[in-house]
């Protein structure tokens, strides 16, 4: 089966409803980080601040950060729980990873879309701020909820 590079229809509503994803980096040995991000989604690209929220260290510095710069490969799990197990689901994208800066063609893009999702970024001075793009080059996802009915083939009943 090849790499399926491009969401379903399914999955991009999906992905459009849930808030927070978990992206994984890891560092030029394999170590691996897994840290909760706030995203956004264009139809080709996934975004993810460097965003002001309080951090130990400065941004440049922030493992995920360092990781990408070691390595290009990231993992963006985005899922969803429930107790009624006909809802649970989720979509990773494997992909590559960059830091763009300030300069960026798509930069003031990833913003505009991170605002209109997370009302916090909006008092928030991002512009400065490097941004994560992880461009898919692999997509799995599962669950009941995630069954594009538009592409689901029935076969017939066997008599």
């Amino acid at each position: 089966m090849a790499n399926r590079t491009q969401l379903t229809s399914a999955e991009i509503e999906f992905v459009h409803q849930q808030r927070v994803a978990r992206l994984a980096t890891a560092d030029e040995n394999g170590s691996p980080t897994l840290v909760p991000v706030c995203y956004a989604y264009d139809g080709t690209y996934f975004y993810t601040p460097l965003d002001q929220k309080p951090k130990r260290v400065a941004s440049n510095q922030l493992r995920r950060v360092r990781n990408i710069e070691a390595r290009h490969e990231a993992t963006l799990l985005i899922d969803q729980y429930s107790d009624d197990w006909s809802q649970l689901g989720y979509v990773q994208i494997y992909g590559r990873a960059e830091l763009i800066a300030p300069e960026h063609d798509l930069h003031a893009q990833a913003l505009v879309l991170l605002r209109e999702r997370y009302v916090q970024y909006r008092a928030m001075a991002l512009e400065q701020n490097m941004v994560i793009m992880i461009s898919p080059q692999h997509i799995v996802s599962w669950g009941p909820i995630l069954y594009d009915r538009d592409q689901i083939i029935l076969e017939p009943p066997i008599s």
